[in-house]
């Protein structure tokens, strides 16, 4: 097989002009973005530093150089290695991807790495588990606990800096609170609370600030330490990223209805151990994006629920934000060319773009629900370690679907039907899946692709043409929702093993219909283009 170049790997990206209306935007609000976007570069710096340890030497020398397409190639694989291509490293003398990034030494095994957590205090194992530490040698050769704040405090300080200066302009802009927000924050106090936590490592009070932004504010920062998908050996350590949105405030009051997470965890296919008695209403605010930075690799993200510290969920849940021309941009140029390549000719008619941005919607929503603590006490993320995040994420795609089927019966989803539902699931599953079975989100797809092949609720032909059977997707549906969040619950690695080793391999009719997609020449998801920078010039 020919060796792919920088053009081809591009190619499989559309160019989409991320943007919005500012125009109802104070000019204070448009300076304190010119500090937003360089904190966001911040994070950039503090990002690579965390991907490898020859990452910012590396990515120094590719921007420094003159080729066009390899800086673009880099900026959007957010390192040297391809996502979409098993990891493979499209740079001459890079080493194969860490397992465990840059967050622990490249020569410590596993099994030192579990004696010397069980040597240590009950209060030092949750500081070496955390999401804000590293795991470094000292003097001796022996192991320890550093702090991110020890470790990267030469960029966290400006970065605050930068925060610190955008709210300072946020202050200035008049903010109007409604009789029912008096107690909530404004993102100029969030800015400050995190640029605080920055400094400190203390991450609950500021995320805590960023749960309870008010509806009144016109922009969205979410910036902090969040997902850990890059620590792929044991799942622990979060990397930093930041997103600039402008919220779109009729389009989030519309969503409100969504946020009832109980009745939807009460009607989980699942014993009652299993289920979390204790939600909190997640709140949902819809944005455009308008710049990004960090762990903001492609596919582009869509959607996300955060935070993902089982401490601060727990004492203010989590917020879902919906990002509209992101998802707008997937369905047009990556879902519905797909849906035409594997779907039976006579189902294309249930291809819908609300059953896709309403199943976005609730795969972050049900990322709340099940267990995020084993029944035995552990998190789930420290109990199934490299397949934490796999199963996460599938857990949150089947029970999304589940709920959507729920919401439909009830009648809160009254736009979109089952059929619509299932049938544009299906379709969305080879556009994650082309993102890579070694990472979590198109891995936890073939899973379920496979799962409800075998149960019989989608069914294929020899020419790769994938489709539903409307009278057994419902129970296949339920049962995998079951099977996920009892592994989750039961936190039995071996089972988890098992699990993911007979459902995560990419099956004869996958590859046809895969390969006809890519021959076709859909691209596999969409890169941004930032015009918020030419504008703040």
């Amino acid at each position: 097989m020919a060796a792919k170049t920088f053009s081809d790997r591009l190619k499989k990206y559309a160019l989409y002009e991320c943007t919005a209306d500012l125009s109802h935007l104070h000019p204070n609000e448009l300076t304190a973005l010119k500090h937003l976007v360089k904190a966001a570069n911040i994070i950039d710096d503090i990002y690579y530093r965390q991907l490898w340890s020859g990452a910012t030497e590396l990515r120094k020398k590719v921007l420094g150089g003159d080729d066009a397409e390899l800086k673009e190639l880099f900026e959007v694989y957010k390192g040297p290695w391809a996502g979409d291509d098993h990891d493979a490293p499209f740079i001459p003398g890079v080493p194969k991807r860490p397992g465990g990034a840059n967050y622990y030494p490249e020569d410590m095994t596993s099994e030192e790495f579990e004696s010397f957590v069980a040597s240590l205090s009950p209060e030092d194992q949750v500081q070496a588990r955390s999401f804000y530490t590293v795991i470094q040698r000292n003097k001796e050769g022996g192991l320890q606990i550093v702090p991110y704040t020890e470790v990267y405090g030469d960029l966290l300080k400006p970065l605050a800096d930068q925060l610190i200066a955008a709210a300072e302009e946020l202050e200035q802009v008049p903010i109007h609170k409604g009789k029912d927000e008096t107690s909530k924050t404004t993102v100029a106090e969030f800015l400050r609370s995190r640029a605080a936590s920055f400094l400190s490592n203390d991450y609950v009070s500021s995320e805590v600030d960023w749960l309870h932004l008010g509806t009144f504010n016109n922009l969205e920062v979410t910036v902090s330490a969040y997902e850990v998908y890059m620590d792929a050996d044991r799942g622990l350590k979060a990397a930093y990223e930041m997103y600039l949105h402008v919220r779109d405030q009729h389009a989030s009051s519309l969503l409100e209805k969504f946020s009832d997470l109980q009745y939807a965890e009460d009607h989980l296919p699942v014993p009652e151990q299993y289920k979390n008695k204790d939600l909190v209403p997640a709140p949902i605010v819809v944005v455009n994006q308008l710049y990004a930075g960090g762990d903001v690799s492609v596919p582009m993200t869509a959607a996300y629920n955060l935070p993902n510290d089982e401490v601060a969920i727990k004492k203010a849940g989590s917020k879902l934000v919906l990002i509209k021309n992101v998802q707008e941009g997937k369905f047009k140029h990556v879902l519905e060319p797909i849906a035409k390549q594997v779907l039976q000719a006579d189902q294309l008619q249930y291809l819908k773009k609300d059953a896709f941005t309403t199943h976005v919607l609730l795969h972050e929503v049900s990322h709340s629900n099940g267990c995020h603590f084993t029944l035995k006490g552990d998190t789930v993320r420290s109990a199934l370690k490299e397949h934490h995040s796999t199963l996460e994420e599938a857990k949150a795609d089947i029970a999304a679907l589940f709920v959507s089927d729920l919401m439909v019966k009830k009648g809160v989803i009254d736009d979109v039907t089952q059929k619509q539902f299932w049938v544009t699931f299906l379709a969305s599953a080879f556009r994650s899946i082309r993102f890579g079975i070694q990472e979590a989100h198109g891995r936890g797809q073939v899973i379920q692709l496979n799962y409800l092949v075998e149960k019989g609720g989608f069914t294929f032909d020899q020419d790769g043409i994938f489709g539903v059977d409307f009278d057994k997707i419902e129970q296949a549906v339920a049962d995998l929702t079951h099977d996920i969040l009892v592994l989750q619950g039961d936190g039995d690695k071996a089972a988890v093993d098992a699990f993911v080793n007979k459902y995560a391999v990419i099956e004869p009719a996958t590859r046809i219909a895969l390969d006809r997609i890519d021959n076709s020449g859909i691209p596999v998801d969409i890169r941004p283009i930032y015009p918020l920078i030419k504008s703040l010039e």
